[in-house]
């Protein structure tokens, strides 16, 4: 009889440094940040005898979409990032080339917009997707309410957050889109996966990552000197 519990897995593809995680029930599979290959990932889906159904990207740096595109045309499948990101796509071939990675064609198979709402990615198996920008325009997170489970892509790390120096990337949106997730109030014990570095749970990031508060600026709610191209001044805020 086919298990039919769902299974969350972190994978490391070669060449190591990206967590990819793999969620399938019973022969159905989906791929968050589907780093590598794309020929590993099909020798894994064969011999585990998975059927992929869908691959999502918490945003688009080539180092967790690498494989995502020629994935999604060989299996006819939706690939969902976030459109604020599909400039990205393109611009990260020298990071791949780094890696001696092949580069991703500009015939690629385009993705699907990935906005904030919920989701059944796998039967029984509910997703909230969080519009979390600033390391990139469009990046965004993953919560799995039913199994404590938060996936943060390189918003948020272990002990420290992404960076935001690279196209789209924005540390006020970086600092709001932290505090988003802070003042969802997720229990202590959610398990959280990062792109990249070890996991975490929500009681580690509190106790461990001094950037993982709520942070509210008081230009998020209007400013009252009355001048319309107000620069923030907001030590929070630089």
């Amino acid at each position: 009889m086919e298990n039919k519990e769902p299974k969350f897995e972190v994978l490391h593809m070669n060449p190591q440094n990206t967590n990819s995680v793999l969620v399938s029930v019973g022969s159905d599979a989906v791929i968050f940040d589907a780093w590598g290959r794309a020929q590993d990932w099909e020798k894994l889906l064969s011999e585990r005898n998975l059927n992929l159904k869908a691959v999502f990207s918490t945003h688009g740096h080539s180092d967790h979409i690498s494989a995502a595109p020629d994935l999604a045309a060989k299996y006819d499948i939706p690939w969902y990032l976030n459109h604020k990101d599909e400039d990205l796509i393109m611009w990260g071939n020298p990071l791949l080339e780094y890696f001696e990675m092949p580069r991703i064609n500009s015939d690629y198979k385009k993705p699907e917009d990935l906005s904030e709402g919920i989701l059944t990615i796998l039967p029984g198996i509910d997703m909230q997707v969080i519009e979390t920008p600033g390391h990139s325009a469009g990046g965004v997170s993953f919560y799995f309410p039913d199994y404590g489970i938060l996936l943060t892509g390189d918003t948020l790390f272990r002990d420290s957050f992404g960076r935001y120096d690279l196209p789209g990337g924005n540390p006020k949106e970086l600092k709001k889109s932290i505090s988003k997730i802070y003042n969802m109030n997720l229990p202590n014990e959610t398990y959280v996966v990062h792109g990249h570095g070890i996991d975490s749970t929500i009681d580690i990031l509190k106790k461990q990552n001094p950037y993982f508060v709520s942070h509210n600026c008081c230009c998020d709610s209007g400013c009252c000197c009355g001048e319309e191209s107000h620069k923030c001044h907001c030590h929070e805020c630089e």
